[in-house]
């Protein structure tokens, strides 16, 4: 299905052959050492190679020459291999080349047999990612809604995506039946481990608007952590809104047949007043919200069996 009727494609891929060498002896992985105690922090980009924006940051942030003032700072690209196939005309065919690069993210999966391009290159940036204290891994969606913080499972999670106070909306939630996203890999997950982990959805994939929801995430991130100067972001600051929210994801629908479809045209962030409201079709199976006021996160248009057709959730705080 080609969506570009609804979604046109607004942003430009940027080139970043000019980071392939990296310098960690992983390609398009770069570490800037301040030389001073800290964390590593990684800005990570291209979990998906149709999605954008974080292309568009993290090379803002490396042609800007953003260095860390503590710790160490990597800039990353994940699946180029997805992302050199991009094509405006066909923009969601480069999702992933094999399989989706966020649902590998467990031990079992990593350290197994099978092979795919994606399980290739998880395996390659897999040391790396080992040393890394707090990841913030830049998305986007589907529908043109408002930017999410996907902050996981735990509390950890929650805290941080309130300390950076941006965007609005966080997300509570344990992700997919599918599989385990790079958020919530090892330490990320582990409410025992200090590490920490932020998935943030910027936006409609290719809306003009993305690229500086994503690139405004990555500096509150790093002002977060001390990294760099307040003067350094100032620029791409937005006020912040009062009253973050957060939205407990309590059931995720996972697609059982080849048959689901939504009862209405969806695109997320639908609170639906009225317990047992039909939201959709599995088959002969009638989905329904499980409590009123319930609400609708991303709902997908990859509707395929075994994969999370919509995720819901009470709003909280």
């Amino acid at each position: 299905m080609n969506w570009t009727a609804n979604y046109p494609v607004e942003l430009s891929a940027p080139d970043i052959e000019p980071y392939r060498a990296g310098n960690t002896g992983i390609p398009y992985y770069t570490t800037f050492d301040s030389g001073a105690a800290g964390p590593h922090v990684l800005i990570n980009a291209l979990v998906h190679g149709n999605e954008l924006c974080g292309a568009i940051a993290v090379d803002t942030l490396m042609r800007r020459q953003v260095r860390p003032a503590r710790g160490r700072l990597t800039f990353g690209f994940c699946n180029v291999a997805a992302y050199r196939r991009f094509d405006p005309k066909d923009p969601n065919a480069t999702r992933y080349v094999d399989e989706d690069f966020n649902r590998l993210w467990d031990n079992a999966t990593l350290d197994g047999d099978r092979r795919s391009v994606e399980l290739e290159r998880a395996r390659e940036i897999r040391p790396l990612i080992d040393t890394v204290d707090y990841l913030l891994d830049i998305h986007s969606m589907q529908h043109r809604t408002v930017p999410l913080m996907m902050a996981g499972p735990i509390e950890k999670g929650r805290t941080l995506a309130a300390a950076l106070g941006y965007p609005r909306y966080v997300v509570a939630d344990a992700g997919h039946a599918a599989g385990r996203r790079l958020r919530d890999y090892a330490g990320f997950a582990d409410p025992e481990s200090p590490k920490n982990a932020l998935l943030v959805e910027c936006g409609q994939h290719w809306e003009s608007g993305a690229s500086g929801i994503a690139l405004e995430a990555c500096f509150r991130f790093l002002l977060h952590f001390d990294m760099i100067d307040q003067s350094v972001a100032d620029a791409d600051l937005s006020p912040t809104e009062a009253g973050q929210q957060i939205i407990q994801v309590t059931d995720a629908v996972t697609i059982q047949t080849d048959g689901f479809r939504f009862s209405g045209d969806f695109k997320g962030m639908e609170c639906l007043p009225e317990a047992g409201t039909e939201i959709g079709r599995d088959g002969d199976r009638k989905v329904l919200t499980p409590y009123d006021n319930c609400v609708l996160i991303m709902p997908s248009r990859r509707l395929n069996k075994g994969q999370t057709a919509v995720r819901l959730g009470r709003l909280i705080g």
